[in-house]
């Protein structure tokens, strides 16, 4: 295409203002550059599209033709324009948030309502997987994941941090007592993940003999650095589905705080062992592809649910 926005622009401008010169002064350009516009417009197109006299300028039979298609095109650059602009001001299409399903439920899912109400014209779609997802295979446009993060081309934004601590319900706890001490695990029934495996890795800290014999690693076959490696007589995919075995009176598990903060506020749920709890922290983050058409939806997104999450 040889025309320019800016020679069709001129073109209508010295038709609507009735003269050059008028056009000039109203598109701040001077009137020898209105006139070499115009005059290229027609050598692009070979055809005249105003006869000039020297009291008006009356259009040919090509000129009305182009004249309309001109406005039509004008048009059509205002509209997506202001189109663009809104989109800016209010995002919207379609999103796809990806998470592990206890987060899912438990820290996105109950602000759903008032990110709706907030950015109505976004399509939101969430997903959820307990294994990592490839983003562009699965076309996940955020993707929220717990724990230390690998190398990656992604860009990644903190969402905070969680605890992990061990709960049992009072009923079980009632049943086969409390334990006080990591030895004592070995009377309970052990809730794990299966798979992956640094999940059945409890943040407790070991304890030393005298003798520098360590009792509880050479029992669970682990570091007093990294934690306890359990193994587990009841083990499930999802945190959620251990949770729910938890507050079946199961057995005891390690879940994430923001998993279990509102059954233990409510006494569902109790920690055990407190005093052997590693102060280990779970990053959380959201990972995304940097996209100009998917910026905004992505970046409100994200401000919305930190927010809500700070709160």
């Amino acid at each position: 295409m040889k025309t320019s926005t800016d020679e069709l622009l001129v073109f209508v401008t010295v038709i609507d203002a009735g003269s050059i010169t008028a056009a000039a002064e109203k598109l701040d350009q001077t009137v020898s550059g209105v006139s070499r516009a115009l005059t290229r417009l027609e050598k692009q197109l070979g055809v005249a599209l105003i006869l000039r006299t020297t009291r008006r300028l009356q259009l040919t039979e090509e000129g009305e033709l182009f004249l309309e298609r001109a406005r039509a095109i004008l048009a059509a650059m205002e509209d997506a324009e202001e189109a663009v602009t809104r989109h800016r001001e209010q995002p919207s299409g379609r999103l796809r948030v990806d998470a592990a399903t206890p987060f899912m439920l438990h820290c996105i899912v109950p602000h759903m309502t008032a990110f709706a109400a907030r950015y109505p014209d976004i399509q939101l779609e969430l997903t959820s997987n307990e294994r990592i997802v490839d983003l562009l295979e699965q076309r996940v446009d955020i993707a929220i994941r717990i724990g230390a993060l690998q190398d990656s081309t992604l860009h990644a934004r903190s969402l905070g941090v969680s605890r992990r601590r061990v709960v049992a319900s009072p009923a079980y706890l009632a049943a086969h007592g409390t334990p006080r001490t990591l030895d004592a695990l070995r009377a309970h029934r052990l809730i794990g993940f299966t798979a992956p495996a640094q999940l059945n890795r409890w943040p407790l800290r070991l304890q030393r003999e005298q003798d520098g014999s360590d009792t509880q690693g050479a029992l669970f076959g682990d570091d007093a650095n990294e934690g306890l490696a359990i193994q587990p007589a009841l083990a499930a995919s999802s945190g959620e589905t251990i949770r729910q075995l938890a507050l079946g009176d199961a057995g005891l598990a390690c879940l994430s705080d923001f998993m279990t903060a509102a059954d233990r506020a409510a006494g569902r749920l109790v920690t055990v062992l407190d005093d052997a709890l590693l102060a280990e922290r779970q990053p959380i983050h959201a990972l995304y592809y940097r996209s100009a058409a998917l910026a905004a939806r992505v970046q409100c997104f994200l401000a919305f649910i930190v927010g809500r999450l700070e709160a």
